[in-house]
């Protein structure tokens, strides 16, 4: 991550485990048809505890990757969990804010930015600022959920207002739950070109217990759970309220609920005249 944003999930040992969880299980929907090939120099901004580091390795093995995030706790617990999981990866680490970046322009073929924009507060100057690191022609893979997306049976009122406040907080903070739905005119307004955005969709039902408890209820629910006492706090619900939302969410993971979300995987190209 970087200094210019808020994480508001935070960084408990809870948080890390989500993480993992939800880029386990959603490892093939988000990261399929992503590989680099072979000496390829990769870029992965905001790596956090390596959650998604360990899938990139995994698809690209003979690739050269640089991950970066701005807290050393987060690196630490990257690297050990690429060194245990894939220890042939070759990954360099470096603690460092996106906007300030150590590197020369067009120093890398591609990078790879998945759930960091959402808590920038300027994510279109993120954006024109890794396309200079790109070489020309390089390419950037971009991917952001959208929580306005999320709808779910059975219907909660309660449950989406508890949604609706952990976006409320993280804009109050300065981020954007949403901004899965803004991707391409971001890529586009940034200077990219050949800008590709495609939904990838979580739908999780009794027939799919794997997402049922990977997504629905350890990675989502836990999410919107995580931040009670904020959202309490700020006046933004009863804790009455909250609690009834938090139930009914948890509703929609029993035999006959359903549950849907939409994350969005942007691809885009620095121009060669760039």
């Amino acid at each position: 991550m970087t200094t210019s944003l808020s994480y508001v999930h935070g960084y408990s040992d809870h948080e890390a485990r989500r993480l993992e969880d939800q880029a386990d299980t959603l490892a093939a929907l988000l990261h399929g048809g992503t590989s680099y090939p072979a000496g390829s120099r990769v870029l992965e901004v905001g790596c956090g505890v390596g959650a998604q580091t360990v899938h990139l390795v995994a698809a690209s093995p003979e690739a050269e990757f640089v991950a970066v995030d701005i807290s050393a706790e987060s690196l630490a617990e990257a690297r050990a969990r690429v060194t245990d999981q894939t220890p042939a990866a070759r990954v360099t680490w470096l603690r460092a804010d996106l906007f300030q970046l150590p590197f020369p322009e067009a120093s890398f073929d591609h990078i790879f930015v998945c759930f960091v924009l959402e808590h920038l507060t300027a994510p279109q100057r993120a954006l024109t600022t890794l396309r200079r690191l790109l070489k020309p022609g390089g390419t950037l893979t971009v991917i952001e959920g959208d929580h306005g997306s999320a709808f779910f049976h059975p219907h909660s009122a309660y449950a989406r207002a508890a949604i609706d406040c952990q976006v409320r907080l993280q804009a109050d903070a300065g981020g954007n739950a949403l901004i899965g739905r803004e991707l391409y005119p971001l890529l586009t307004s940034a200077g990219y070109t050949r800008v590709t955005v495609r939904p990838r969709t979580v739908y999780a039902d009794n027939s799919r217990p794997a997402l049922v408890g990977g997504f629905t209820r350890s990675t989502f629910i836990g999410m919107i759970a995580a931040v009670r006492d904020r959202a309490v706090a700020a006046g933004l619900t009863t804790a009455a309220d909250w609690d009834r939302g938090i139930t009914d969410l948890h509703r929609t993971t029993d035999a006959d609920g359903t549950f849907h979300y939409t994350f969005f995987k942007g691809e885009a190209v620095r121009p060669e005249s760039d």
